[in-house]
């Protein structure tokens, strides 16, 4: 397959990904959002967590 085969198949492929692609809706941009903040929050409490066992073991 040379290169320009590869480009045509990329772009006949990414036409078809933004055909069938479409933007969220406020409730789905929302529950994203919130799973998301809620993933940041779990690996901050771990990383707190990972420093005070550390500060208390004196590493």
């Amino acid at each position: 397959m040379n290169v320009q085969e590869r480009f045509d198949r990329f772009v006949k492929d990414s036409k078809r990904v933004l055909k069938v692609s479409r933007k969220p809706d406020r409730n789905e941009y929302f529950e994203f959002a919130k799973i998301t903040a809620i993933g940041i929050l779990i690996i901050g409490v771990i990383g707190f967590a990972i420093y005070i066992i550390g500060a208390l073991l004196g590493l």
